[in-house]
């Protein structure tokens, strides 16, 4: 098997940016609502941060974590260096990791684009514009019913990953870990709700042949606003995002991927698993 060890400083690095983009995003959604205003799509935050010195800072730290993040998925789902296997339950993971990351990765790509001076990725949906074009492929919308039903599939698999606390295995147990477990979890459930609502539209935007029914979180934020008591599912939302934050800037420090030699270093999940 090649030496996967390279992949260990990308993985960190995307997870960190992963989760700096998060805090972002819920950051300037909830002081927006905070304000008197209404949550902030992804597009529109990366748009926001170009405006400062400061915010361009963060805008690039967003752009490479993300990329590298992007690498990191495309790498783990190619060689299953997590080691979810081959089964039904393995290849929907690892199917939805390449659709994860190839979105993180356009998310990275549009994130370099703002700061470099291009302000178009701030003005609409980078995922509607993403699925214009599948749709304009032969076969496109099968292509991006496919890819609902993955998304959808990472939804599920997200929704499990909570309630089995199976995230645990992949986290080293230290005083960290299990102090916020809690927490992690409540991350992990955002994550959930957010990856099940962008499926549905782009199921959505595959059965109608239209990519205005497509979108990310600005249409979330939305599509929450617009149900009873909707601000206050909007602000939940937020609050869970921030909780998933925590959970990538954890992964960043303390995951552990299995097939890459490491020291004997025990899980939280191993670790509570013995104490039981």
């Amino acid at each position: 098997m090649s030496d996967y060890r390279w992949s260990i400083p990308v993985m960190r690095a995307g997870y960190g940016g992963r989760g700096v983009t998060y805090l972002a995003i819920a950051g300037i959604s909830l002081w927006a609502i905070w304000s008197g205003g209404t949550a902030q799509g992804t597009s529109s935050v990366l748009a926001r941060l170009s405006g400062s010195t400061w915010g361009m800072v963060v805008l690039w730290l967003i752009a490479i974590g993300l990329l590298a993040y992007a690498v990191w998925r495309l790498t783990d789902a190619w060689a299953d260096l997590e080691d979810y296997g081959s089964d039904g339950e393995g290849l929907v993971a690892r199917a939805g990791m390449v659709v994860t990351g190839l979105i993180h990765g356009a998310l990275g790509v549009t994130a370099a684009l703002i700061a470099m001076g291009d302000r178009s990725g701030g003005g609409g949906s980078g995922v509607e514009s993403a699925v214009a074009t599948v749709l304009g492929w032969p076969a496109g919308r099968w292509i991006l019913g496919f890819g609902a039903l993955c998304t959808l599939g990472a939804a599920i698999y997200y929704f499990g990953k909570a309630w089995k606390a199976s995230y645990r295995h992949k986290l080293k147990a230290n005083r960290f870990t299990r102090k916020y477990d809690a927490a992690l979890r409540a991350g992990v459930v955002a994550q959930g709700v957010v990856v099940g609502i962008v499926g549905f539209f782009l199921g959505l935007a595959a059965l109608n042949g239209d990519p205005q029914e497509a979108g990310g979180l600005g249409q979330v934020f939305d599509f929450l606003a617009n149900q009873p008591f909707g601000n206050v599912l909007v602000i939940a939302l937020c609050l869970g995002l921030l909780g998933f934050a925590f959970f990538c800037f954890a992964n960043a420090a303390y995951r552990i991927i299995e097939k890459v030699p490491h020291d004997d270093i025990t899980s939280l999940g191993a670790e509570l698993k013995a104490a039981t």
